[in-house]
């Protein structure tokens, strides 16, 4: 068992049950909410039948907290307890108990996959209507609208393919991940079934408040209002895209908790890296940190910056210096990431061209029958007959054998496997690249395993490394040309902090002058402007960056 740290003992020991935590990354959080569920249990503040929900945003979180919840309480006492669940599971339970108070079917077919993007795919939509099909839909369902408010506030905003492909849901009687918190919502206020939720649960726990959208945070307040521990960072809000709204919530969350515990100590990163993430704190409104143990990292850890000619320059250095880390400690992960996809590609191709093997953290990680059929499918797949149908999801799903499939999560996986098939195919990658580059076995075992991964800035949140390299750090890219306002700024100054506070021992942010657009054309770049906040850390460079690299204790480092 870990010797919890003073604040979280008084995280464990807070009598009220409504408490703000607010816990950078790496600060142990979920340990926190595991001691906050514990002291709860033992002062018999909630006793039964009452139990304490623990809600979380992932798969991943939910299993993290559920096992560090049964190394305090036990297989018998978390089962009798305590529900963890994730806010769509959540949304889907109170749905399927109560949908008869909304005059809906509870027998409606539940979301297995992203429908509304699958059905953008079946109507062959080009990307900027299809993305403007699927953000209507989203921002329509953000609100407690019925069925016949949402058709109505879409034929009002004139957003056509949004509203035959919301009529088309309707028809078939089933529901999307977006219509899973609306209806809960409706559901619960109605109060005699938010009574219920009420007096089942006498405490809630929240993991990840700046994540919450207002919607979901209504939701809550409807089982637990004042009775809720909220956990999270401000600093880390960066799903803004999914109707999130960080500053809101955690206003709110402010007025509607007495007290709050803020974690200052970080167990995951070097000196070198806090710095880094510190200095972006003017711009993401985080926490300042400093390392738990600042005399064990091994030379106090490394903050790096780069700047490069071109794109392709900055993708050789990248791969020369992951190869580098790679052979000083070969046990260790390095996480190569950017704000694009686009912009990771010329890293891509500078790793494969120096043969250094790499993770693709959007490539599918299969399990094993899942992989059988995609290299089934791919293996003969017939391009000729696939681009003459006029429905390319349902000719992938009948090629892979999908409807023979009765179990649910090997159903599931190969749902989501022909998805990525699908887009990698309308891109114009072959079916015989595509096959090469599917992977067997567990995701977690292979995103968490040493050597050089390669993501995007929004993927793997709460997955760290040893070494971060954030690439691609042009004006443009980060921040993107796309945020406009204040606070889309702001997130994306707090992208490039998770990004950076990703890394245990060092971090590097680099850029490129001149990026190839087109085969034709080379467009011109500035550096991000938020290299005028990371210079305050004392990045090193150049020569002094080698030097670093050249005389550090690497058997240290390897140990640490």
């Amino acid at each position: 068992m870990v010797t919890p740290t003073p604040s979280q003992i008084k995280i464990r020991d807070h009598m009220a049950r409504d408490l703000l935590v607010v816990a950078p990354a790496g600060c142990g959080k979920t340990e926190a909410l595991a001691l906050r569920v514990d002291g709860l249990l033992r002062r018999g503040d909630v006793k039964l039948p009452r139990k304490i929900l623990v809600v979380t945003f992932s798969n991943r979180a939910k299993d993290n907290i559920r096992g560090r919840l049964r190394a305090y309480l036990g297989v018998t006492q978390l089962r009798d307890h305590v529900t963890v669940v994730n806010f769509h599971g959540l949304s889907a339970r109170i749905f399927k108990a109560h949908a008869n108070v909304i005059g809906l079917d509870p027998s409606m077919i539940l979301p297995e996959s992203d429908w509304v993007k699958e059905e953008c795919n079946r109507k062959c939509l080009d990307y900027p209507v299809a993305k403007r099909a699927q953000d209507a839909l989203r921002d329509a369902k953000l609100e407690p609208r019925t069925d016949a408010d949402i058709d109505a506030h879409l034929v009002q905003n004139r957003e056509i393919e949004a509203l035959e492909i919301e009529r088309d849901r309707v028809a078939a009687g089933r529901l999307t991940y977006d219509d899973l918190p609306r209806l809960a919502e409706l559901t619960l206020a109605d109060d005699r079934v938010a009574e219920l939720y009420r007096e089942h649960f006498g405490a809630v726990i929240v993991d990840e408040f700046q994540d919450l959208t207002p919607q979901q945070l209504r939701i809550v307040n409807s089982i637990g209002y004042r009775r809720t521990t909220f956990a999270g960072d401000l600093a880390q809000g960066i799903y803004g895209f999914t109707g999130a709204k960080p500053i809101e919530v955690h206003s709110r969350i402010t007025e509607e908790c007495t007290e709050a515990v803020t974690f200052a100590e970080s167990h995951r990163s070097s000196p070198a890296v806090l710095a880094a993430v510190n200095s972006l704190i003017p711009l993401t409104g985080g926490t300042p940190l400093t390392a738990a143990d600042e005399a064990s990292w091994p030379g106090g850890g490394l903050f790096a910056t780069a700047r490069f000619p071109s794109a392709e320059a900055e993708a050789e250095w990248v791969a020369n210096v992951a190869r580098r880390l790679a052979s000083k400690v070969p046990d260790h992960r390095i996480g190569i990431m950017a704000r694009t996809q686009k912009r990771r590609k010329f890293v891509e191709d500078a790793l494969t061209s120096a043969s250094i093997d790499y993770m693709r953290w959007d490539d599918g990680v299969l399990d094993t029958d899942t992989a059988r059929a995609m290299r089934l499918m791919l293996g003969h797949f017939n391009l000729s007959a696939y681009e003459r149908a006029k429905d390319k999801i349902s000719y992938l799903r009948g090629e892979s054998g999908l409807e023979a499939v009765a179990e649910a999560s090997t159903r599931q996986s190969l749902v989501d496997a022909l998805g990525w098939c699908y887009e990698l195919l309308r891109e114009g990658v072959s079916a015989g690249e595509i096959r090469a580059r599917i992977k067997v076995g567990d995701a977690e075992t292979l995103v968490t395993k040493p050597g050089v991964h390669v993501l995007n800035g929004h993927v793997g949140k709460g997955q760290q490394f040893d070494w971060a390299m954030v690439i691609g750090a042009e004006d443009g890219s980060i921040p993107s040309y796309l945020a406009k306002t204040a606070e889309e700024q702001a997130e994306e100054a707090r992208i490039l902090s998770v990004m950076i506070s990703r890394a245990r021992h060092g971090a590097f942010v680099t850029y490129a002058d001149e990026v190839q657009i087109t085969p034709k054309w080379r467009k011109p770049h500035h550096p991000s402007p938020y290299f005028a906040q990371l210079s305050m850390a004392n990045p090193l460079g150049g020569q002094h960056l080698w030097d670093w690299l050249r005389n550090a204790d690497w058997p240290a480092i390897a140990a640490r």
